[in-house]
């Protein structure tokens, strides 16, 4: 077995294992409302191929450089997700959450797409490794979504069963 092999194995795990931690949120999906789920899929899709397509066409290196601030933003989100849990969170909070999870894990496909596509202007071929950064991007974008939606439309059946 060759190394291309082993590191594809483990491509196909990471994948089995991604599914398997979301799983049983989709299951509480398909249970609220189905809708939410195929919603969130086609939004996701969307968004990845726009965006994508944005790095792709934008003037060489453009967005490259801004991996660092995105990686600072990440950080932000998870430290005001560690004090929402500890001195106790708001929808406010919640919400903020979600929207900059959003914003943030839109940037990665941008700054990504062109990582990708400079590595490969270099000789950088290894298809491998870009098909898990792509899997991973539109994975945590898919999970994002997904709780947005949700939480839209629980939102919005709170109010209809107020009237």
């Amino acid at each position: 077995m060759n190394l291309t092999s082993k590191r594809l194995y483990l491509l196909f795990l990471s994948a089995l294992l991604k599914g398997a931690s979301v799983g049983p949120m989709i299951m509480l999906v398909i249970f609220f409302d189905s809708s939410v789920l195929v919603t969130a899929f086609v939004g996701t899709a969307v968004a990845f191929v726009c965006f994508s397509a944005a790095a792709m066409l934008a003037t060489r290196r453009e967005y490259l450089y801004h991996g660092a601030s995105l990686a600072c933003c990440m950080s932000i989100l998870w430290w005001v997700q560690i004090a929402s849990s500890i001195f106790g969170g708001s929808t406010t909070v919640f919400k903020f959450g979600l929207y900059f999870g959003l914003l943030i894990f839109v940037g990665y496909i941008v700054v990504d797409t062109q990582m990708i596509t400079e590595k490969a202007h270099h000789g950088d071929m290894d298809y491998v490794q870009h098909s898990f950064t792509f899997f991973t991007d539109f994975a945590s974008l898919f999970v994002q979504i997904l709780v947005l939606n949700m939480f839209r439309k629980m939102k919005k059946g709170r109010k209809d069963r107020r009237n």
